[in-house]
């Protein structure tokens, strides 16, 4: 259902990427944008810069109740809780609530791609964008919550363009709208601090399948149950994927006996050797078997995919092997924004690993996390907020004695130059936190941009 936005009255939360974008197309689309922030001036000369062509009203250094008495619609950008005040104030109101996603929704003319997930999903949109772009060259779109927020190209998409999309959690929450195709990688604890429970962050999650139809697909990751679970859920064709055989019955991509295979029906096609992924861990097999599933969904060509595949080196602070110095190779995963990240990280070196974890905590448990540290960490240097609340875990699971040293750094630069003295020729420090970046940067992508800079100032 498409909104008419002549006149419309929208106040959003959030001048970062999604609100500057939404605010621009809102503004050029008719209607009465007020963009509100609670950083100040200062802090956003530069956002109110980029929109100065536009007729858009900024209240700036807070959320006001009152800017809701002339709001017919209230759009959060990804990080903004439901929890605001502002926000359980529009709801009792009756004041709908939108973002960008769900408005990109109702106006894309094109087939659409949706990818979520607690882990993975911007290695896997990625690929996926990949692979679109080899089978449709400059009529494939790729963003979401990653890059470049999709409205900002929408009016020039045709019918026979494609769009591939990753979605939070927090977009989800307020979507009434699938894309034709759906995949949930996975569902693990993550972002409990803004969810509350795991049930509520499913429910965000699953939100993703409940507007589909028949004639949609959806694709859920075998190996996890949180996913897995939701196959009741699914409205049209399910399909699946696998590091093991697929039980009878079940179509989609799986691994055997070193080889990517996919099958459908009576159909099946080998793929690819595991050897020629060029990412490191399981958990980057998994995601391009998902990677495959999807793209076979939307119909791209073989030979797309696998040339996609094979040249695919990853997304930055993902894994990123920043430099190698006096027999060390240090390596850049700050996407690792919660614990599960930081484990899956862990299994993907065989190498002495000093580690590098902290940042600030999203109310997750660390106790998994320092047991896997316990039989594959050689060192752990803990930084930023969470580093008191890991150190007590810790000192809580030794009594039956960890095998790890323990040092404390009062930031990351510090933290880099404590695990350069530590590391020995043949080790591996990474950067993979288990903590988000906003008590020192403001995102991850910062916090490995810095991260890297520092290494390579060794």
């Amino acid at each position: 259902m498409k909104t008419n936005w002549k006149d419309k009255r929208v106040l959003i939360l959030g001048a970062a990427r999604q609100g500057l974008a939404l605010a621009r197309w809102l503004s050029i689309h008719g209607a009465r944008v007020t963009l509100s922030d609670m950083r100040g001036e200062d802090d956003l000369r530069a956002a109110k810069q980029s929109l100065a062509g536009f007729e858009i009203t900024w209240a700036l250094g807070g959320h006001p109740l009152e800017l809701l008495d002339s709001a017919d619609v209230l759009c959060l950008s990804g990080g903004v809780p439901l929890t605001l005040p502002i926000v359980a104030e529009a709801i009792s109101r009756g004041i709908p609530l939108s973002n960008d996603s769900q408005i990109f929704m109702e106006v894309v003319p094109c087939k659409t791609i949706g990818i979520t997930g607690s882990a993975g999903k911007t290695t896997t949109t990625t690929l996926v964008g990949n692979m679109a772009k080899l089978a449709y060259g400059a009529k494939a779109y790729v963003g979401g919550n990653i890059g470049d927020p999709l409205l900002n190209y929408v009016d020039d998409m045709q019918p026979e363009d494609i769009a591939i999309l990753e979605l939070s959690s927090f977009q989800l929450e307020q979507m009434t709208l699938s894309p034709h195709i759906a995949a949930i990688l996975n569902i693990t604890p993550n972002h409990l601090d803004r969810h509350g429970t795991m049930e509520a962050y499913t429910a965000a999650k699953a939100r993703i399948l409940e507007f589909q139809t028949k004639q949609d697909t959806a694709i859920l990751g075998h190996d996890d149950p949180g996913a897995w679970g939701l196959r009741s859920r699914v409205r049209g064709r399910l399909l699946t994927f696998s590091m093991n055989e697929l039980a009878e019955g079940l179509d989609g991509a799986y691994l055997h006996d070193g080889l990517l295979n996919l099958r459908e029906g009576n159909a099946y096609l080998p793929l690819l050797l595991r050897e020629k992924i060029q990412l490191r861990g399981d958990h980057n097999v998994q995601n391009v078997l998902a990677a495959f599933v999807i793209g076979h969904a939307a119909g791209f060509p073989l030979d797309a995919m696998l040339e996609a595949v094979e040249e695919f080196r990853g997304v930055p602070h993902r894994l990123e092997l920043v430099r190698e110095w006096n027999g060390v190779r240090w390596y850049n995963d700050s996407i690792a924004t919660a614990p599960e990240r930081s484990m899956a990280a862990i299994r993907s070196f065989e190498e002495p690993i000093v580690l590098l974890l902290g940042g600030r905590d999203k109310d997750l448990p660390w106790e998994d996390l320092l047991r896997l540290a316990n039989e594959r960490v050689d060192h752990i240097v803990l930084f930023g907020e969470a580093a008191e609340k890991i150190e007590k875990t810790a000192a809580g699971l030794r009594s039956g004695k960890m095998r790890f040293s323990l040092t404390r750094a009062g930031g990351l630069h510090e933290a880099v130059r404590k695990a350069a003295e530590i590391a020995e020729p043949g080790d591996v420090v990474l950067l993979s936190p288990g903590g988000t970046s906003f008590d020192e940067f403001k995102d991850f992508a910062e916090r490995g941009e810095r991260f890297t800079a520092w290494v390579q100032e060794l």
